[in-house]
């Protein structure tokens, strides 16, 4: 009998959920870290689910892109709940009602004054205690992020010294912005604050919190302008050639993602250190950690910056073999998942392999090419992540809907539903992937409440409209935690030991 080897990141057969924090309801503009993050967590326990999977947290750019992001560090202040700094006694109310993002910014702004007045001994200890803990990324990004605010330019842009870093004109600016600096530093305490009240208590319910890491970074970020030897750039910061896929199941030009790509040499100089800062920040963060174009390790799709689509790329060799040996050797066991998702070859596989990584299987893309698809279900390893589609994935409904006649049926009756009738679709694909070999079953949100394309995360190849749906609690059926809980137990991936009910 095949025996796959044991994963880093899968210890038992479980059972998890995928929404990111911004689709969690309230007033505010998007979900956060507040009140309905730990009432989710309480949901998903409820279901006999032990892991919430969700998208990156970095603070987004230009159309709400969690993939696009101005550092690999920090936390959005968009994600920063209001309730918790109400409740500590800095913020004097809350806003009414809907709010927006400039309501927020100025609630956060009340709150930190409300700090600065009010904040006893302990938390003012914290925010020192936090500020040496984070230094080898917090000053760059902080001081990247006030020059930003005040020059409102992309930092290749700004003055000669400070875009080459000069230490006068650092200092200089350090003297001028210090109040930006010292709101921006309290700004990321309070995120990461809130953030281990939100793992401490999922881990309390047995539930692991799953991130997700690009493996590029956007070109107008702290760690591209502080360090820019490890990018392929021109000498004044401007863009060669960026990051991207060829043509593909998703976009017949490719995606032109327009990111900086590595120069693997100098990475290698410095002993990865880019790298280990980074996977330092997001294991404190996260139990489980995803690797996005977890293929560019091994090759990345290099496109002359100059073109507009993807497809005039080649693809260019990588280090990710000396790269994952050096993490291996920092970290120990690494609890990385490997996205491994569109053009994989042998070699990819292996260095998968090598380093104990579990990969993908995507149930909306098994059902064409015949028996030979290896995202059908009697392909998959043990050592899988078994989704019914992903963020960039429409959903099962609105996928099931959007099939040919043709197609639909051999779904249908591949999945033991020949007419089409009985238990109505998302729920056989449901069935199907917790029914998984795979150690590991993700389930979209907008599937298990039955929602249609409308409900869509995101939309790969387009621009706008996309990374705002959210979920409201008069979604979700009464009976769906019993529901869930009973395939749960059905498919074997029943939490070893139970948990206490209720909400927050």
């Amino acid at each position: 009998m095949e025996t796959d080897p044991v994963s880093d990141s899968l210890d038992q057969r479980r059972a998890g959920v995928l929404l990111h924090l911004t689709s969690l309801p309230g007033d505010g503009p998007c979900g956060d870290l507040g009140r309905e993050a730990h009432n989710f967590v309480n949901f998903v326990a409820d279901c006999g689910v032990t892991v919430w999977q969700m998208l990156p947290v970095g603070p987004p750019q230009t159309g709400d892109s969690p993939y696009q992001t101005s550092s690999v560090h920090a936390g959005a202040a968009r994600l920063i709940g209001l309730e918790p700094l109400a409740e500590a006694g800095w913020l004097d109310a809350l806003p009414q009602g809907e709010y927006d993002e400039t309501d927020k910014r100025a609630a956060l702004k009340r709150a930190h004054r409300g700090f600065q007045q009010a904040a006893n001994g302990d938390d003012r200890a914290a925010l020192d205690h936090f500020w040496e803990d984070n230094g080898y990324w917090l000053d760059d990004y902080a001081l990247y992020r006030a020059i930003h605010e005040h020059c409102d330019l992309p930092w290749w842009q700004w003055p000669q010294g400070l875009r080459v870093r000069e230490g006068s004109a650092l200092s200089q600016a350090r003297k001028r912005l210090a109040a930006d600096l010292d709101y921006i530093r309290w700004e990321q305490f309070v995120f990461f604050r809130q953030w281990q009240s939100l793992r401490v208590h999922a881990n309390r319910r047995g539930v692991r919190l799953f991130g997700d890491m690009p493996i590029f970074v956007a070109h107008d970020s702290a760690e591209v302008w502080a360090r820019p030897r490890d990018f392929d750039l021109h000498s004044d910061g401007t863009l060669r050639v960026v990051a991207g896929v060829p043509p593909d199941y998703f976009s017949a030009t490719g995606q032109r993602w327009g990111n900086p790509l590595y120069r693997w040499e100098e990475l290698r100089k410095s002993g990865f250190r880019f790298w280990i800062d980074r996977i330092r920040t997001q294991l404190r963060l996260f139990d489980m950690i995803r690797i996005d174009h977890f293929r560019g390790f091994e090759a990345y799709w290099e496109v002359p910056a100059e073109e507009d689509t993807a497809m005039n790329g080649v693809w260019v060799p990588a280090d990710g073999d000396a790269l994952f040996a050096h993490l291996k050797q920092e970290f120990g066991a690494l609890p990385l998942i490997a996205e491994d998702l569109g053009i994989i070859t042998e070699a990819v596989d292996e260095l998968r392999r090598r380093y104990r990584m579990p990969g993908m299987k995507v149930l909306q893309f098994a059902f064409e090419g015949g028996p030979d698809n290896p995202y059908l279900p009697y392909h998959h390893g043990r050592d899988s992540v078994v989704y019914t589609g992903t963020h960039d994935n429409d959903t099962t409904v609105g996928w099931y809907g959007a099939l040919d006649a043709s197609l639909r049926t051999h779904v249908d009756d591949y999945l033991g539903r020949p007419d089409g009738s009985g238990e109505p679709m998302p729920w056989p694909l449901i069935r199907c992937a917790l029914g998984s070999r795979a150690d590991l079953a993700v389930l979209p949100m907008q599937d298990l409440l039955g929602l249609d394309s409308a409900h869509r995360m995101n939309r790969p190849g387009t621009a706008n409209g996309n990374w705002r749906w959210r979920f409201h609690w008069d979604q979700v059926e009464g009976d769906l935690p019993a529901r869930l809980t009973h395939l749960v137990r059905l498919y074997g991936r029943a939490p070893r030991q139970g948990s206490v009910n209720g909400r927050a």
